[in-house]
Protein backbone atom coordinates (compact mmCIF):
# COMPACT_ATOMS: atom_id res chain seq x y z
CA UNK A 1 0.00 0.00 0.00
CA UNK A 2 0.85 3.79 -0.54
CA UNK A 3 1.62 6.13 2.60
CA UNK A 4 -1.59 7.90 1.97
CA UNK A 5 -3.26 4.47 2.31
CA UNK A 6 -1.47 3.24 4.96
CA UNK A 7 -2.30 6.59 6.83
CA UNK A 8 -5.88 6.38 6.46
CA UNK A 9 -5.93 2.71 7.30
CA UNK A 10 -3.92 3.47 10.51
CA UNK A 11 -5.34 7.19 11.36
CA UNK A 12 -1.63 8.60 11.00
CA UNK A 13 -0.58 11.09 8.46
CA UNK A 14 1.58 10.45 6.00
CA UNK A 15 4.00 12.88 7.59
CA UNK A 16 4.34 10.53 11.42
CA UNK A 17 4.96 7.96 9.15
CA UNK A 18 7.86 9.53 7.37
CA UNK A 19 8.95 10.00 11.06
CA UNK A 20 8.41 6.25 11.87
CA UNK A 21 10.55 5.96 8.85
CA UNK A 22 13.11 7.88 9.29
CA UNK A 23 13.36 6.64 13.00
CA UNK A 24 13.99 2.58 11.58
CA UNK A 25 10.63 1.44 13.12
CA UNK A 26 9.02 0.87 9.58
CA UNK A 27 10.38 -0.04 6.41
CA UNK A 28 9.38 1.11 2.69
CA UNK A 29 10.14 -0.06 -0.72
CA UNK A 30 10.10 2.02 -3.48
CA UNK A 31 8.33 1.93 -6.49
CA UNK A 32 9.51 1.95 -10.33
CA UNK A 33 7.02 5.59 -10.10
CA UNK A 34 9.00 6.76 -6.98
CA UNK A 35 6.08 6.13 -4.38
CA UNK A 36 6.93 4.34 -0.84
CA UNK A 37 5.07 1.15 -0.92
CA UNK A 38 4.68 -0.33 2.56
CA UNK A 39 3.55 -4.24 3.37
CA UNK A 40 0.26 -4.74 4.62
CA UNK A 41 1.93 -5.83 8.05
CA UNK A 42 3.13 -2.01 8.48
CA UNK A 43 -0.46 -0.99 9.78
CA UNK A 44 -0.50 -3.07 12.63
CA UNK A 45 3.09 -2.66 13.87
CA UNK A 46 2.16 1.39 13.22
CA UNK A 47 -0.86 1.05 15.31
CA UNK A 48 1.67 -0.30 18.23
CA UNK A 49 4.16 2.46 17.96
CA UNK A 50 1.49 4.71 18.29
CA UNK A 51 0.36 2.36 21.51
CA UNK A 52 3.55 3.27 23.02
CA UNK A 53 3.88 6.77 21.93
CA UNK A 54 0.34 7.78 23.89
CA UNK A 55 1.32 6.12 27.02
CA UNK A 56 4.73 8.52 27.02
CA UNK A 57 7.05 6.23 25.75
CA UNK A 58 10.04 7.69 23.86
CA UNK A 59 11.30 6.46 20.16
CA UNK A 60 14.03 4.94 22.11
CA UNK A 61 11.79 2.98 24.34
CA UNK A 62 9.42 2.07 21.52
CA UNK A 63 12.72 0.54 19.87
CA UNK A 64 13.05 -1.28 22.75
CA UNK A 65 9.54 -2.72 23.54
CA UNK A 66 8.33 -2.79 20.02
CA UNK A 67 9.18 -6.22 18.93
CA UNK A 68 7.28 -7.37 22.22
CA UNK A 69 4.39 -5.80 21.05
CA UNK A 70 4.85 -7.24 17.17
CA UNK A 71 4.99 -11.05 19.18
CA UNK A 72 8.67 -11.13 18.54
CA UNK A 73 9.81 -11.49 22.15
CA UNK A 74 13.35 -12.93 21.09
CA UNK A 75 14.22 -9.74 19.19
CA UNK A 76 13.46 -7.25 22.41
CA UNK A 77 16.85 -6.25 24.08
CA UNK A 78 19.30 -9.02 24.20
CA UNK A 79 21.88 -8.22 26.64
CA UNK A 80 22.06 -7.94 30.06
CA UNK A 81 22.16 -4.29 30.32
CA UNK A 82 19.45 -3.63 27.87
CA UNK A 83 17.64 -6.01 29.59
CA UNK A 84 18.00 -3.94 32.60
CA UNK A 85 17.64 -0.26 30.93
CA UNK A 86 14.03 -2.38 29.31
CA UNK A 87 13.35 -3.12 33.23
CA UNK A 88 13.97 0.63 34.54
CA UNK A 89 11.86 2.18 31.39
CA UNK A 90 8.81 -0.47 32.15
CA UNK A 91 8.83 0.30 35.78
CA UNK A 92 8.77 4.03 34.78
CA UNK A 93 5.52 2.67 32.83
CA UNK A 94 3.98 1.01 35.31
CA UNK A 95 4.44 4.44 37.61
CA UNK A 96 2.99 6.43 35.03
CA UNK A 97 -0.08 3.84 34.37
CA UNK A 98 -0.78 3.41 38.42
CA UNK A 99 -1.05 7.87 38.46
CA UNK A 100 -3.87 7.50 35.66
CA UNK A 101 -5.34 5.02 37.40
CA UNK A 102 -5.33 6.89 40.71
CA UNK A 103 -6.42 10.26 38.88
CA UNK A 104 -9.09 8.31 37.37
CA UNK A 105 -10.46 6.75 40.66
CA UNK A 106 -10.30 10.14 42.27
CA UNK A 107 -12.08 11.18 39.14
CA UNK A 108 -15.16 8.42 39.31
CA UNK A 109 -15.12 9.17 43.15
CA UNK A 110 -16.05 12.79 42.90
CA UNK A 111 -18.31 12.52 40.04
CA UNK A 112 -20.08 9.54 41.76
CA UNK A 113 -20.50 11.70 44.93
CA UNK A 114 -21.41 15.10 42.95
CA UNK A 115 -24.01 13.47 41.08
CA UNK A 116 -25.19 9.76 42.61
CA UNK A 117 -23.70 8.10 39.07
CA UNK A 118 -21.47 4.88 39.13
CA UNK A 119 -18.61 5.46 36.27
CA UNK A 120 -17.44 1.68 35.13
CA UNK A 121 -13.78 1.56 33.64
CA UNK A 122 -14.03 1.28 29.88
CA UNK A 123 -12.76 -2.07 28.89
Amino acid sequence: MRIGELAEATGTTPRALRHYEQAGLITSVRAANGYRLYDTGTAVRVRNVRRLLDVGLTLDDVRVFLPCLDGDVTAGPASAEALRVAAGRLAVLDARIAAQVEVRNRLAAALRQATGTHVRPVA
